[in-house]
């Protein structure tokens, strides 16, 4: 599918302003999409939006399926009368640098509690009869999602394998049981979902009046401490006991010279064959009515991904496995027609895996910061040797930020030496013909200027930010995902710069 010349900026809901200690979908997210318009922008990408666990990633999801109640807006809540202002009277002061996860969390759950308790007596009966219609369309996972959070609140927050036999293995009698006890809290999850889904649905459309599409972002893998793997076992490699027999991770990479151990469970394709793919037909149904456009993340697992034995502690003793290749694509564009999908192909590619991306013309990713080093494929990152269909980035969300990226120093978030650092710095000066004092919009013009149908910059590069406003290191547990930004660092003349590029360039929507 090929994509209209466009371009969009990257940045995940959590990074937006705002009082209450994390962005969220309200009043904020509007303006959010104010500025995009004013910066000619017609996407904005974001990055997976399910519900996160340990760690906070995005990419290690309670459920694929469900939505990050921590986003919820309160003030969209106080205009709907479903929360009050003294309810957020002893609410904490945050930071507003930065997502301090731990007690935004505690602080945010006890609000939304509240509201939950209070929703039958404070919603209208219109919206109340849209709560009862929602729950009936996504009966499908909602059901097991609101009892599996139920079940996992009631056990302290550990993992399904831990809980009783009969409860993490399903046995029927158990479950029903567990539905009863738990049913105040099985509806408090399930209303947080219709929160959710009522208040994305609203900025979504907002996004489609400005001319904005949404680019989401699934993980290939889902976390095996998740709602999908607890009730559908059968699809994934496990044991007796419902841990995994093999892992999903990558081998030795830019980020990391023992490979990417991801931990996350692996499918058992076969058995997802011989279901016509009814999992993942109804994930990316699922998707697509959330977003417009959809990037799927390590797409080369589809066709080889990378296996390791569940009881290893780094990546590197896997192998490669045969994925379901262009089988599941059949599946799917037979079902649900030609999707708009962006497929992740950065790291070790075949010739396999680009002839499938090319098979169902699915736009891959080039990434400006590895075009000038002395990896084998860098020319493949530079624009001159684009295809139309692709999306170019100065960076991703595992990336530094540019400016963090041009003057790092070994050993911080890749596995480059000094050396090479020092000759990457020459060639990029050299390339670009610069003295390398704005050296984030000289890649965010270059990507503009590119062949490139579609082109997407981090908002930390279109604001110049440093390596504090990096979003992830890969490999690294720890102090992730919690850069915010506040309005006073997006100036007139950055929305201005980039109106003018995109215009200049033919992106303006």
């Amino acid at each position: 599918m090929n994509f209209d010349r466009a371009s969009g900026v990257l940045l995940h809901p959590t990074s937006l302003p705002g009082a209450y200690g994390i962005g969220e979908i309200g009043p904020e997210a509007y303006a959010f999409v104010e500025k995009l318009k004013e910066m000619g922008q017609g996407l904005w990408q974001i990055l997976p939006l399910g519900p996160t666990s340990y760690g906070d990633s995005p990419y290690q999801s309670l459920s694929t399926f469900a939505g990050n109640p921590l986003w919820i807006s309160f003030d969209l809540l106080l205009k709907e009368k479903l929360l009050t202002k003294s309810q957020l009277k002893s609410y904490p002061v945050f930071p507003s640098d930065g997502v301090d996860f731990g007690p935004v969390i505690q602080a945010r759950f006890a609000v939304l509690q509240a509201v939950c308790r209070s929703f039958s007596r404070n919603a209208s009966a219109a919206k109340k009869k849209t709560f009862a219609a929602y729950c009936d369309k996504n009966a499908y996972w909602l059901d097991d999602f609101a009892l599996f959070v139920a079940l996992k609140d009631a056990h302290g927050g550990i993992p399904w394998t831990q809980w009783e036999p009969e409860l993490g293995g399903r046995q029927a009698d158990a479950l029903k049981k567990a539905a009863q006890q738990y049913r105040a809290e099985i509806r408090n999850a399930k209303i947080l979902q219709f929160l959710f889904d009522d208040q994305w649905s609203q900025l979504r459309q907002f996004c489609h009046e400005k001319g904005i599409k949404m680019v989401g972002d699934i993980p290939i893998f889902v976390a095996h401490d998740s709602a999908d793997v607890w009730a559908h076992p059968e699809l994934y490699y496990l044991d007796d006991k419902g841990f995994p027999t093999v892992v999903a991770g990558v081998p030795p990479d830019y980020f990391s010279s023992t490979g990417q151990l991801w931990g996350n469970p692996l499918y058992r394709w076969d058995v997802h064959r011989n279901t016509g793919y009814a999992w993942w037909v109804a994930r990316m149904r699922k998707i697509f009515e959330v977003v417009d456009i959809v990037r799927i993340d390590h797409f080369r697992g589809f066709e080889q991904y990378w296996e390791v034995p569940a009881h290893e502690k780094t990546a590197i003793h896997g192998h490669w496995v045969d994925g379901p290749k262009a089988s599941l694509f059949e599946e799917l564009n037979r079902q649900l027609g030609a999707l708009p999908i962006i497929a992740e192909d950065l790291g070790i590619i075949t010739h396999q895996v680009e002839a499938l991306r090319d098979q169902f013309k699915f736009p891959g990713m080039r990434i400006l910061q590895f075009a000038f080093g002395n990896d084998d494929k860098a020319s493949t990152f530079r624009p001159e040797n684009y295809p139309p269909n692709c999306v170019v980035y100065s960076g991703t969300h595992d990336n530094d930020t540019t400016v963090g990226w041009f003057n790092s120093q070994a050993g911080q978030g890749s596995t480059r030496s000094q050396q090479e650092i020092d000759r990457e710095r020459r060639t990029i000066l050299e390339y670009l013909r610069t003295d390398g004092h704005e050296i984030h919009w000289d890649l965010i013009e270059l990507g503009m200027r590119s062949h490139a149908n579609t082109a997407v910059f981090p908002m930390q590069d279109i604001m110049g930010l440093g390596s504090n406003a990096r979003m992830n290191t890969p490999g690294v547990a720890g102090g992730n995902w919690r850069w915010r930004f506040t309005w006073g660092m997006l100036t007139p003349a950055m929305i201005e710069r980039l109106r003018y590029l995109t215009r200049a360039t033919g992106r303006l929507r």
